[in-house]
């Protein structure tokens, strides 16, 4: 971890433009004779003057106040602390693509009055980790919050150590998700590589915050307003709060969000409801016209963030920052839903106190995301769009016979280009197919290219490889080892095997959700 040193103090200069003396008459210069009236040219002199009077004054409120600016930039990036991604994550969010960026909330007890709660010599677990997914066309995102009794299988993790040597912790199966950070000197790149091994879902940034984050950021809009449907007095927690609506902030917001004994179930699960509704009320303040219109709030806002938040290095700067926010300031709240990854109790425990993946509900869950599939209403021309989609797989089917096409490797594994064409000629009776070799750049999904003609070709293909309207792209075709025009098809990264189906979901599952528009009561 590292935090930026400060900028040395800049040497303080007289104000340009100030204690300007009043011009004088040139020595020896004539004197106009007594009662003769002043000319035009005078006049002009003095308009002179007081333009280059007022010129000066605003010189100096305009580098004043760029100098100021740039110093507060300065100090803000100061405040900034990172850490390496140790090559977990994509390398940073793009403005062109969906968004994934990894939220970790730790249990390390640093900062004042911390050291009462819990664990004071925690070395700062997964405590709550959500996976923010913020959609391509910025319409919608889903908050994926991951259970901390999660059992999981920790990959291997690459890590950089203070020294800057590299350092291989070893993974292990079967263990809670929270030991994917802190655990034997893991970093948050050890749970990002986790939530890539669980979900499929890489993401591009992350951000660590610990107990003073979730004070200092309250405290810095002037709390935000949560809901209980009963009253709560947990002792372990130290939430003390009657039924009904309350605004909370600093020491009560952070009791807010660790109770759990006195809520739902007592359990985790219910806990990360708690959480959801926190995280719904917090964007709900900071998208409000109480905070964006008042100056004091932004500028506590911006201090409490910098000084709060642990970012990866390619988050480590103001501007990025500043950059990510300008895209997450696109959603509306009311598109942006809180998902819990689906779970079950732990089958292989008599007293349950882990769960495992439900895996009749979770793998759909965890495909919808990779997708950018909305998992609450959107634009009506998202729809639209959809639809068109769709509408390509409509339509006569040529004779597999007939199909050519050309496959390419595009980021699946060695091998899988070979293996499709082999599968295609043999099996189901595309026998004017070729091996194309690796395409000239990876890409994330698979796609079959194709030009108006094919049409009928490409919803034969699509239909023998299970195929989504999404991965049939219009364009043009290309030639044969015979010269002929043949269709192109790049397995991408998200390939799967030789007749493994490849269709997108269209609708995301039906599970348990909310959205961060709407106030709900814990119970």
């Amino acid at each position: 971890m590292r935090n930026r040193t400060a900028a040395p103090a800049r040497e303080t200069r007289p104000a340009p433009g100030r204690d300007v003396p009043s011009q004088r008459r040139r020595r020896g210069a004539p004197e106009e004779p007594p009662g003769r009236r002043g000319r035009r040219p005078v006049k002009k002199n003095k308009a002179k003057r007081a333009l280059l009077w007022t010129g000066g004054i605003m010189a100096f409120v305009v580098v004043a106040a760029a100098a100021g600016a740039y110093l507060y930039i300065e100090h803000l990036n100061d405040n900034i602390q990172s850490v390496s991604d140790d090559g977990a994550s994509t390398g940073g969010f793009s403005k062109d693509k969906a968004i994934n960026i990894l939220l970790i909330g730790t249990d390390k007890r640093t900062g004042a009055g911390n050291e009462k709660y819990g664990d004071s010599g925690s070395a700062g677990h997964a405590d709550t980790t959500i996976l923010l997914h913020v959609s391509k066309d910025r319409s919608n995102a889903t908050a994926l919050s991951i259970p901390r009794d999660l059992i999981v299988d920790i990959p291997d993790c690459p890590t950089e150590q203070e020294d800057g040597s590299s350092k291989v912790i070893p993974g292990e199966t079967g263990v809670r998700f929270n030991t994917s950070l802190g655990q034997e000197g893991r970093t948050p790149s050890c749970t990002v590589r986790t939530v890539t091994e669980l979900t499929g879902i890489q993401a591009d940034n992350f951000m660590v915050a610990d107990f003073n984050a979730v004070k200092t950021l309250t405290s810095a809009v002037g709390g935000v307003e949560v809901c209980l449907a009963k009253d709560i007095n947990d002792p372990d927690s130290k939430l003390n709060l009657t039924k009904g609506e309350h605004v909370i902030e600093g020491e009560q917001a952070l009791a807010f969000v660790r109770t759990r004994h006195s809520v739902g179930f007592g359990g985790d699960l219910s806990r990360i409801g708690l959480q959801q509704q926190f995280l719904s009320a917090l964007m709900r303040k900071l998208k409000s016209n109480d905070t964006l219109t008042s100056p004091s709030k932004m500028i506590k806002l911006a201090e409490a963030g910098t000084k709060a938040l642990t970012v990866d290095s390619a988050l480590d700067s103001i501007d990025k920052l500043k950059d990510l926010g300008l895209e997450l300031g696109k959603l509306d709240t009311k598109n942006l839903t809180f998902v819990t990854t689906p779970v079950i109790d732990n089958p292989a425990e008599k007293v349950k106190t882990t769960v495992v993946l439900s895996e009749s509900q979770a793998p759909d869950v965890f495909q919808a995301i990779q997708n950018d599939v909305s998992f609450t209403a959107v634009k009506e021309q998202k729809k639209k769009e959809a639809a068109a989609v769709a509408a390509r797989l409509k339509g006569s089917k040529a004779d597999p016979a007939d199909v050519r096409v050309q496959v390419y490797n595009g980021g699946a594994p060695a091998g899988s280009a070979q293996e499709t064409l082999t599968w295609l000629q043999t099996e189901e009776g595309v026998e004017k197919s070729e091996n194309a070799g690796n395409a000239p750049e990876p890409l994330s999904k698979t796609t079959l290219e194709y030009a108006p003609d094919q049409a009928d070709q490409a919803r034969s293909l699509a239909a023998i490889m299970g195929l989504s309207g999404s991965a049939l792209k219009p364009g043009k075709s290309v030639t044969n080892s015979q010269g002929l025009p043949t269709m192109t098809l790049t397995l991408g990264k998200d390939f799967k095997g030789a007749g493994v189906s490849l269709t997108a979901p269209s609708k995301a599952p039906d599970v348990e959700k909310s959205t961060a528009d709407k106030v709900e009561c814990a119970k």
